[in-house]
């Protein structure tokens, strides 16, 4: 006979896991978050300020058709640096790692050539609304894509250290999501210019 009274029989149970999520993570969610309602504000006061009127609508140079050619690639990039890890291919993860920071840097090059090529065409910051909302825009986004730059060499040196493998996969996994998100915004920011110039 079983005398072990029910609440003695309780504790002695294994706790039932709780929901936990990553507060680095939880930290970075919100960031993204703030980052998706600033670009939200600014492409919703473009077009109030567009339907007002005294908008040059100008030809979007081709060079920002390669620089986001180049960012969707780095994605990849980052993508398989991710999968890499996965599988403890660290040859490979730092690899990929390398390339997606090279196509950052070459995205970010293109798009100071694209401001260049505006320039030539006598579109500058101050005249027309429409090109300072384009060159103001593009500029906020590359702020960002440097601070992504930022966080992809921590994630590389991190891999030369050995500190990310298939067990410990935070910090990259917040790298690729962030990196990942840049190139949604771009490509968000992108096609809205291309269509509401």
């Amino acid at each position: 006979m079983n005398t072990e009274l029910p609440h003695l029989r309780n504790l002695s149970e294994e706790p039932k896991p709780t929901f936990s999520f990553h507060p680095k993570k939880f930290m970075l969610w919100l960031g993204i978050a703030s980052i998706t309602m600033s670009f939200a504000g600014w492409t919703s006061a473009y077009l109030v300020r567009r339907a007002e009127g005294n908008w040059l609508e100008f030809e979007i140079p081709a060079i920002f058709w390669y620089s986001t050619g180049v960012l969707l690639v780095s994605s990849i990039f980052m993508h398989l640096s991710l999968r890499a890890a996965k599988k403890d291919k660290f040859g490979q993860l730092k690899t990929a790692i390398s390339i997606t920071f090279a196509l950052g840097l070459v995205f970010l090059y293109l798009q100071i050539l694209g401001f260049y090529e505006l320039v030539s065409q006598d579109l500058y910051l101050v005249g027309n609304p429409s090109v300072s909302f384009f060159d103001v825009l593009i500029f906020i986004h590359g702020v960002h894509v440097i601070s992504g730059l930022i966080v992809l060499i921590v994630s590389f040196v991190s891999a030369w250290r050995m500190k990310i493998h298939a067990k410990k996969l935070d910090r990259l996994e917040m790298a690729a999501l962030y990196w990942h998100f840049l190139d949604g915004l771009w490509l968000y920011l992108f096609v809205f210019l291309l269509n509401f110039r």
